[in-house]
């Protein structure tokens, strides 16, 4: 397969994990959280801030998907997106709390930041 095609193929799916996560953040109800490692926290207005920030993220890397070419700009936005979510969630996991789903989400957001990275360079390698 063309580097094009997985770029836009793995945007659709981190697209669509994005999503997932903000929807359930969103209908979840609290008490579920302490499966993932959150003990103790109350209110729903930062469970649901968080959804809808996923939400509006999947929405970018949608519109990046449909068009590599013309929405380059949205490609650099998934990479710092990634990359900044990766140097938060572990370090808040390192200096602060040892919750496992920050972890696990800090090293899921890592790889996809990097996926998206080898495909992009492999990808504007081909149209120079």
């Amino acid at each position: 397969m063309k580097p094009r095609t997985l770029l836009t193929i793995l945007l659709y799916l981190v697209a669509l994990h994005s999503f997932c996560v903000g929807l359930a953040l969103i209908v979840l109800p609290l008490s579920t959280l302490e499966y993932f490692g959150y003990e103790g926290y109350a209110g729903n207005f930062f469970k649901a801030q968080g959804g809808i920030f996923h939400i509006v993220m999947s929405i970018i890397y949608i519109v990046a998907a449909r068009n590599v070419d013309k929405n380059r700009i949205l490609i650099y936005i998934t990479l710092t997106a990634k990359f900044i979510a990766t140097v938060f969630l572990l370090g808040y996991w390192l200096f602060f709390e040892h919750i496992w789903m920050v972890l696990a989400s800090g090293i899921g957001d890592f790889i996809m930041g990097i996926c998206v990275l080898v495909l992009w360079r492999a990808y504007r390698k081909t149209i120079r």
